[in-house]
């Protein structure tokens, strides 16, 4: 796969309430037709809510965008045709007839994909910064972040101790 064939997600505009039938027939001509090389991954961004009406407070899933199905793809005229003729789909988002893929901000801050970090080192273990304004110093992890995005740090700058709040990206831990 070249870099201008990266699978990227584009929204897909649909009759109201047609979300999930858009996303089965997408799913069902994807195998039918053999493009599971263009077409990757089908989501409804949905979150769970409690049911004001039911006693019990049950949770219910509501759909995050109505009317709107996120398909990841490869952008080409077969893949384009194939989700844009597809029953209740009305087209995708973006000027004209030229989608528009999402950013990786817009994907990772509406939750369709998880980028699991894996953190290789816990509270109480030395680190070593690799990137940033304190490159090259080391400290102290005191808490990582429970997402395992960010981790507190106390460095040793000029020796003095200080409170560094940095990306795990940036550290790595020192044997």
């Amino acid at each position: 796969m070249s870099n201008d064939e990266k699978a990227l997600w584009y929204v897909v505009h649909t009759y109201s309430g047609y979300e999930n039938k858009v996303a089965s027939s997408i799913e069902k001509m994807v195998e039918n037709r053999g493009l599971e090389h263009y077409i990757f991954d089908i989501k409804i961004p949905v979150e769970l809510v409690s049911d004001s009406s039911d006693k019990e407070g049950k949770e219910v899933e509501r759909k995050l965008f109505p009317s709107y199905v996120l398909v990841k793809m490869i952008m080409n005229d077969e893949s384009w045709h194939a989700v844009r003729n597809t029953r209740g789909v009305t087209g995708f988002v973006g000027p004209g007839s030229k989608p528009v893929p999402l950013s990786d901000a817009e994907v990772e801050a509406l939750g369709v994909e998880v980028h699991v970090v894996e953190v290789l080192f816990k509270v109480g273990d030395s680190i070593k910064i690799n990137d940033g304004p304190l490159v090259g110093f080391t400290g102290i992890v005191d808490e990582i972040s429970p997402d395992k995005k960010k981790v507190k740090a106390t460095v040793s700058l000029f020796g003095r101790d200080t409170a560094a709040e940095l990306d795990t990206t940036q550290v790595s831990p020192i044997q």
